[in-house]
């Protein structure tokens, strides 16, 4: 998502929308989706929620390549309604809501480079086909998508994108998940990184804290490294129910009220699961 972005580029429709012209990919980058895939499938399995390996599961993303959205798109449609539709890269917030309060998702239909392999700027379409997507097979998360699109749509005429950012951001890209007793990943943005598959869960590091809608729309996150806090749903039907049924008109006079929490401060009203040392963070910041 991008304010600075206004109108779509020429070759893209209205709603910014581009075809995938899936025959246009090259070995090279087909090859490049098989070898992401092959080191996130090996070590995913017990560290994901169990609802990622079933959706990678109905809609056959197990099969070599990079999926084409023609194909993938009659599966999902037919579990949840949704479908992927290819853009040019970012899109504006608004443009983004309206496709996600109309079950539409939207990815980049490029590819990363091999020297781009542990990280990219801009997500490509494994960040957003294969982190997201799987989980739009589940009906509960599903729905909790459609309603932040439509939540998105009434926040920017608040002017609260900002804020309903920040929940995307601690949620949807870098949220954990209780499951049988455990803590497991959900969020694309990890699933989709080989490192920090690992350090969300491993490392002494970052702090986790159980999910609280208010205190997640008001602190702030970074964009340049892995995260410093993690915040942990106990299911995707409380996160939807919590979401879906908040008041968000005083929640968001009251976020205009206060300064953003700052990354990695811990509150005396936090659920702390974890307190992290924030080690890997002190240790890159210059003496």
């Amino acid at each position: 998502m991008s304010t600075d972005l206004i109108t779509p580029p020429a070759h893209a429709s209205a709603d910014w929308t581009i075809p995938q012209d899936w025959a246009a990919y090259t070995p090279g980058e087909h090859a490049m989706w098989d070898r992401l895939f092959a080191r996130q499938a090996a070590m995913l399995p017990s560290r994901v929620v169990p609802a990622f390996i079933d959706g990678l599961d109905v809609l056959r993303m197990t099969r070599p390549g990079i999926p084409d959205f023609d194909e993938l798109n009659a599966r999902l449609m037919k579990a949840t309604g949704w479908q992927v539709v290819a853009v040019p890269g970012l899109v504006p917030e608004e443009v983004f809501f309206d496709h996600l309060a109309n079950r539409r998702f939207v990815a980049g239909r490029f590819i990363r480079t091999p020297d781009q392999l542990d990280y990219l700027q801009e997500p490509d379409i494994f960040h957003d086909v294969f982190g997201h997507v799987p989980l739009l097979v589940h009906p509960v998360f599903a729905d909790y998508m459609q309603a932040y699109g439509e939540g998105g749509l009434r926040a920017a005429k608040m002017g609260m994108i900002d804020a309903l950012a920040r929940l995307y951001w601690y949620t949807v890209e870098f949220g954990l998940i209780r499951d049988d007793g455990a803590l497991k990943l959900y969020g694309a943005g990890i699933v989709s990184s080989y490192g920090e598959s690992h350090f969300a869960l491993d490392d002494p590091s970052p702090h986790r804290i159980g999910f609280d809608l208010e205190r997640i729309m008001h602190t702030d996150y970074r964009i340049d490294d892995y995260q410093q806090n993690y915040f942990v749903i106990d299911s995707f039907e409380d996160l939807l129910h919590q979401t879906r049924d908040a008041d968000f008109g005083p929640l968001y006079d009251r976020l205009r009220a206060a300064p953003l929490i700052p990354v990695a401060e811990i509150l005396p009203t936090d659920k702390v699961l974890h307190a992290g040392t924030q080690a890997y963070a002190r240790a890159k910041v210059p003496a």
